[in-house]
């Protein structure tokens, strides 16, 4: 069903409520040539209220003194009524007097005359009036209809953050390799994903992006380099090299077929039989390793990578890494939201003091996360992340 849109407003309706008919004649023969301006009579003030809403007029005359109901009475009428509240009302009256002048204006009248004026002078004030109002209907109807595209924006962007969310990874709590995660992200649309998954029964793949920006674009880019990990969709890429998987991001992701949108990138592959994490990275913050004999003796391990942000340069090559885990591994991968954050003094906290932290506190596996989510929100000056928070852990 197509939607009913009101007709705008584009000429002057002038409601007469006054209980003498000549009068009334009066104004309609006033009012009567101007194409600009539509006249209706009323008699009986107590159909006031009925007959305004019918009819929608942009000004209302309203007589002061009339028989069936007190004059002021019916303004007050009037202004007690969602539908007719803020349409002009000019009153009509025999009487100059200040008080009542003050009464009327007290009750909500726009405006006072002394009856009959002159024929300009009542042209002058209903043109004034009524383009006033209906310059505010229209602005009502802007506004209405700005509000409803903001709220069917907002819906279609909060089931686009749903959709992205749902991609987003299970967490393994049992097997070879146990996982968890924490992902907050700073808008409805975020630039921020990552995922895992078994490329065979030895092998497991994990990777994190983070696309500069936020909203539609960053998510769209975001979730076309994830599909493309996730699926495999690299031509010619050998998925168990990850600097092979880097170089292939860097060519099917350039910025310049991408809106001049780039992303950092931390791409892994563990070989569960030999117990070895290959990496490789562009632009993006290392993972940290913690690993040794145990949890008490395992010393934490950066591991970096040198490639540049992804769809920055053409023809790049990724180069890959290769570090041995202990019989205990714990390792963090993570964007650069859960570190960049505005601390006292409005200054960034330090990279060495959240890499000496995680070192406190990695030991502790899943559970560091929910540390760090603490410890980052306390030390912010404003109590949130300014960017996507998003880090995942793997227990190898």
């Amino acid at each position: 069903m197509s939607e009913v849109v009101a007709k705008p407003v584009t000429k002057a309706t002038v409601l007469l409520i006054d209980d003498q008919p000549m009068i009334g004649e009066a104004v309609r023969r006033m009012l009567a040539g101007e194409a600009d301006i539509a006249y209706h009579y009323l008699k009986d003030p107590t159909k006031a209220l009925e007959t305004a809403e019918t009819i929608k007029p942009t000004v209302i005359l309203q007589d002061l003194v009339m028989p069936e109901i007190e004059g002021l009475e019916v303004v007050k009428l009037f202004r007690a009524n969602e539908s007719t509240r803020e349409i002009p009302m000019i009153v009509l009256s025999t009487k100059e007097e200040a008080s009542t002048k003050a009464q009327a204006f007290a009750l909500g009248a726009n405006d006072y005359i002394v009856k009959l004026p002159d024929r300009l002078e009542l042209l002058a004030r209903i043109r004034y009036h009524s383009k006033g109002y209906i310059a505010q209907l229209e602005r009502n109807e802007a506004y209405q209809q700005l509000e409803k595209s903001q709220k069917l924006i907002a819906s279609e962007v909060a089931s686009a953050a749903e959709y992205v969310q749902s991609l987003l990874p299970a967490k393994f709590t049992e097997g070879k390799v146990k996982t968890d995660w924490r992902f907050v992200p700073s808008t409805g649309l975020s630039g921020d994903t990552f995922g895992y998954h078994w490329i065979d029964d030895r092998y497991f793949a994990f990777y994190l992006l983070d696309v500069v920006g936020h909203g539609v674009a960053a998510a769209l880019l975001s979730v076309s380099a994830l599909n493309s990990l996730r699926s495999g969709a690299l031509p010619g890429v050998n998925f168990l090299d990850p600097g092979e998987v880097m170089t292939g991001l860097n060519n099917r992701f350039q910025m310049s077929q991408q809106g001049e949108k780039c992303f950092t990138a931390w791409y892994g592959v563990y070989d569960s039989e030999e117990r070895v994490v290959r990496y490789a990275g562009g632009g993006h913050p290392p993972a940290l390793l913690l690993t040794g004999e145990n949890a008490e003796t395992a010393t934490m391990i950066d591991l970096n990578s040198t490639g540049p942000v992804v769809g920055t340069f053409e023809e790049m090559d990724y180069p890959t890494d290769t570090v041995q885990v202990g019989p205990y591994g714990v390792l963090f991968v993570y964007s650069d939201g859960v570190f960049e954050i505005e601390i006292e003094g409005r200054k960034t906290w330090p990279f060495k003091e959240f890499l000496s932290y995680m070192d406190k506190t990695g030991r502790q596996g899943a559970p560091a996360m929910e540390l760090l989510m603490k410890h980052t929100l306390d030390l912010s000056v404003e109590h949130k992340w300014e960017d996507d928070f998003s880090i995942f852990t793997l227990t190898l």
